[in-house]
């Protein structure tokens, strides 16, 4: 295991090393400690690089190779969502429930010990949504939080974090629905982190890190237009099988 580079909180926020320096085991270890200012978290992602730790431990960052990731385009629109939304519609909208969200993604899952959504990331996050770089993406049905994704938004790529599902396939059509809102306003990637069946069964795809990193450099400092983020109570996205 390759040492570990120990950040302190007065330590520049692009302080990081080289992510060629991560651990191969624990796959993509980097760096520990420094703090979850948005400057230092916006610097990270630059960088292809994540924090995830449990309470009581002190910040991990992480840069896992190979990595998980979407195109957009080819994110999965089965025909059996196509027709559990059809017999079973439901409402979008984008950064109106943000903290309700993060909550409900938070939330332990069967065969789960804990989460790694501590209180210091729930606020870090919150705080981003605040400033306009942390989004999220919930669905509803009936009025009630179906389900429901959150990340980051840098130039043409979007960081998730994490997702869930208050019913079914709720984080299938959150998921959805935000590749097909990323495909109409020419995002190039949805990083996805670290591998899942859950993910592979939605259309993710592992590339190298290096890879990985080189696409950040070619899309991360594209111009957006801040309209795109803007609170929506029902987003104008429809979608066909693929």
């Amino acid at each position: 295991m390759s040492a570990i580079h120990w950040i302190t909180a007065q330590d520049p926020v692009d302080v990081f090393p080289p992510v060629h320096r991560a651990c191969t085991q624990p796959d993509g270890l980097l760096a520990a400690g420094g703090d979850l200012s948005t400057q230092r978290l916006l610097a990270a992602y630059r960088r292809g690089i994540f924090p995830w730790y449990e309470e009581g431990q002190p910040v991990l960052w992480w840069s896992p190779n190979p990595r998980t990731v979407f195109v957009p385009k080819d994110v999965h629109r089965s025909r059996s969502l196509i027709r559990d939304l059809r017999l079973n519609p439901v409402r979008v909208s984008m950064n109106t429930a943000f903290k309700q969200v993060v909550d409900a993604c938070a939330e332990s899952r069967p065969g789960q010990h804990g989460t790694w959504i501590t209180r210091a990331m729930k606020q870090a996050y919150c705080r981003m949504n605040e400033e306009g770089h942390a989004h999220s993406i919930e669905v509803w049905r009936d009025d009630i939080l179906h389900g429901g994704l959150y990340g980051i938004g840098l130039g043409g790529v979007f960081f998730g974090e994490s997702m869930f599902s208050g019913g079914t396939n709720g984080s299938k059509l959150a998921l959805t629905f935000l590749a097909t809102w990323l495909e109409k306003n020419e995002f190039a990637l949805i990083d996805g982190q670290v591998k899942s069946s859950h993910l592979v069964s939605l259309g993710s795809i592992e590339i190298s890190r290096n890879h990985f990193v080189s696409l950040l450099d070619e899309h991360c400092e594209r111009p957006t237009d801040p309209k795109v983020w803007q609170k929506n109570d029902e987003l104008d996205v429809e979608f066909v099988e693929k």
